[in-house]
């Protein structure tokens, strides 16, 4: 790959190039708190916007659902989930978050994750909308998204955060804070069930060991030192979660359809 196509990589497949499969803010921990939040069992259909690699879809799946469904709109991400999970249930559907093309009613329980933060805010809204038209009447819709702190935070502080953010990350990405994710969901007919948060820790060598395993952070840190382009990309994105830990986190909200 040319340099000029890593300069331009988002982030998230940037980090996958290396071999880093948890790509999400709150890491593995959340994620597995989302998933017992939304307590997926045999008799639930389940639909993930943006499943990415596949990592919460194995989990999902080893929750057994009556079915899952996983929707994104990257052709080649889709290409490479149905054939890693060519033997199982699960299917894989090309489509946009906003439209999935999925009958209304037909999902148990919805969840996306790192997703609604890298869109604006009028397209977070639509996404949410779209998992209410799908989801069946008292369904549950989860989300794992990055998020600002504290709840006051000054407005030229969020804009200077999303501004570096996307510089850092190559993607536009628009976080909330806690109460405006709650507010957000609570306007498009949902009910605010459980809020879980977490550090944004996601380079941090400590998370990343407890996401990825030690022989995973190595295999990563190895390709780092074999790919110095690459290397100065991470290395950025570090240096920004590192200049505004104190303002990120990562949260997880379970809501409820009305």
């Amino acid at each position: 790959m040319n340099t000029e196509n890593i300069e331009k990589m988002s982030g998230h497949w940037l980090l996958a190039k290396i071999g880093k499969k948890v790509l999400r803010p709150g890491g593995l921990i959340l994620t597995q708190k989302m998933l017992n939040m939304l307590d997926i069992s045999s008799g639930d259909d389940v639909v993930e916007f943006a499943p990415g690699l596949g990592f919460t879809a194995n989990l999902t799946l080893s929750r057994n659902p009556k079915s899952y469904i996983g929707i994104d709109a990257d052709q080649h991400a889709i290409d490479q989930l149905n054939r890693r999970f060519k033997n199982s249930p699960a299917r894989f559907h090309l489509g946009n978050a906003t439209h999935s093309t999925l009958p209304d009613q037909s999902a148990d329980k919805v969840y996306g994750e790192a997703m609604l933060s890298m869109h604006a805010d009028h397209r977070k809204s639509e996404i949410i909308r779209e998992a209410a038209r799908i989801l069946k009447p008292q369904g549950y819709y989860a989300i794992h998204e990055l998020a600002l702190q504290p709840d006051h935070l000054d407005e030229n502080v969020k804009q200077q955060i999303q501004k570096e953010l996307a510089v850092a990350i190559k993607v536009n990405a628009r976080p909330l804070t806690v109460s405006e994710w709650s507010e957000l969901l609570e306007k498009k007919g949902f009910k605010i069930l459980n809020i879980e948060t977490a550090p944004m820790h996601l380079l941090k060598p400590q998370r990343m060991i407890s996401d990825e395993g030690l022989s995973g952070f190595l295999k990563m840190a190895g390709n780092m030192v074999l790919q110095p382009i690459i290397r100065s990309r991470v290395m950025q994105m570090r240096k920004t979660f590192r200049k505004y830990e104190n303002c990120l986190c990562a949260v997880s909200i379970l809501t409820q359809k009305i």
